[in-house]
């Protein structure tokens, strides 16, 4: 498999620190986003505090996390074990809502990804608040209904990531309306933390490449349609948890699931359209620089066959000296060649693979703070403008969104906009 495929679907890094860092979110100091804070070095024995840009719609944003165990799959990577997953409900709240705010991470997983993060990249032990680390998110707060609901969006990480690592786009697309759920795939992420502090670690089956790909993405496509049916069931009026635990006021009832999408980075992108194609109850997908291909020589059957709904495709970096769109790469080529439905390619040719994730905005903070290696920042997130990048990703995403789940045309997606000059139409 040719290094950028397995990158895109897998999510290695252009460099091999990258692998470890699966949380490292950065956050733009120099430009920071729309409501971003800078955050100078810390202080002597002052751990760094990370800081996510303000989301700019309307809306409070809250969220909750859900335990779901599919008592009907064996988990395919841990023999004599039930397929079980966690997500994080994300939802518009009510006004004035109340909470403390959610943690970016679980806390044990937390400590790990810094302690991973330190040892990779010679940050002194405890510098990192990793703790402290908060999202916008009240935790628990009441939900915000509305009149019928709001379209439900459901978001895939990179491979070998964590469903933290798109935290800067959910948050925007909940505070202008729309319910985000985003999951981690259990025993392929490095860690995920279930209630009661218990941690599944990767453990991935020792295949070789291709077969290995071909059984991830197919157990994220069966991992999609089963959190899709738990979301029916909370829409219903029941609580899917598996220990029950109470849900927020409102919630089910804020879901309209007859309005459905679904967006991922990496082998999340590749992973939306597999699913788009197994299961019509999404209704619209984005993939954010991910692979639709297995190997070189073997694409992925949503490649073949194509897609008739609107499906955003968005780009950046180089395969082969070329840039990576529908022009260039084989597997995004073919997939445009066979997809009848409304579908865009956008390219951001100065950003790089984790352009599309929070190291955006995260990485220039510890670089600020602790020196990292000459050219490890550029070789995650290119050397575009985070900030101007994460607000046109936020624009394009929403105004895609917006046109295909709640029918409101954008006229943003028809041509290249001067407010976004680091993002070029391909068509």
């Amino acid at each position: 498999m040719r290094t950028i495929s397995r990158r895109r679907l897998l999510g290695g890094a252009a460099a091999a620190v990258s692998v470890a860092m699966v949380a490292t979110a950065p956050a733009a100091l120099a430009h920071a986003a729309p409501g971003a804070e800078s955050v100078p070095p810390p202080a002597t024995n002052a751990p760094l505090r990370l800081r996510l840009p303000v989301p700019t719609g309307p809306y409070a944003v809250a969220a909750t996390e859900l335990h779901l165990v599919d008592h009907d799959r064996p988990d395919p990577w841990v023999a004599a074990k039930r397929r079980e997953l966690m997500v994080t409900v994300w939802y518009p709240a009510r006004p004035a809502a109340r909470g403390p705010l959610a943690p970016y991470l679980p806390p044990l997983a937390a400590q790990l990804y810094g302690e991973n993060l330190a040892g990779m990249l010679g940050i002194p032990a405890g510098q990192v608040d990793w703790a402290g680390f908060a999202t916008h998110a009240r935790t628990g707060a009441p939900a915000r209904v509305g009149h019928r609901g709001h379209p439900v969006v459901l978001y895939s990480p990179g491979g070998d990531r964590n469903r933290a690592e798109g935290t800067v786009l959910v948050e925007e697309l909940v505070s202008r309306g729309y319910v985000v759920v985003t999951m981690d795939h259990t025993y392929e992420a490095p860690v995920v933390e279930f209630p009661g502090g218990r941690l599944a670690t990767q453990r991935l089956s020792d295949l070789e490449p291709v077969a290995l790909s071909r059984l991830l993405i197919h157990t994220r496509v069966q991992d999609t349609r089963f959190v899709l049916d738990q979301l029916a069931v909370l829409a219903r009026g029941g609580n899917p948890d598996a220990g029950g635990r109470r849900l927020p006021d409102g919630l089910g009832a804020a879901l309209d699931l007859s309005r459905a999408g679904m967006f991922g980075h990496s082998a999340g992108g590749f992973t939306t359209a597999e699913a788009m194609l197994a299961d019509r109850r999404l209704d619209a997908g984005a993939d954010l620089d991910g692979s639709m291909a297995y190997s070189t020589t073997e694409l992925g059957e949503v490649a073949v066959r194509g897609l008739d709904r609107p499906f955003l495709l968005m780009g950046t970096g180089l395969v082969g000296g070329r840039p990576y769109t529908h022009l260039d790469a084989p597997d995004w080529r073919a997939f445009w060649a066979n997809s009848p439905g409304w579908k865009r390619d956008l390219y951001v040719p100065d950003g790089q693979h984790f352009t599309f994730t929070d190291h955006q905005l995260l990485l220039p903070q510890l670089d600020a703070a602790f020196p990292l290696p000459e050219g490890l920042v550029a070789s995650l997130i290119g050397t575009v403008d985070p900030g101007r990048i994460i607000a046109s990703q936020r624009a394009y995403l929403s105004a895609f969104f917006d046109q295909h789940l709640r029918r409101r045309p954008r006229a943003l997606l028809d041509s290249p906009s001067p407010r976004h000059p680091d993002v070029t139409f391909v068509r």
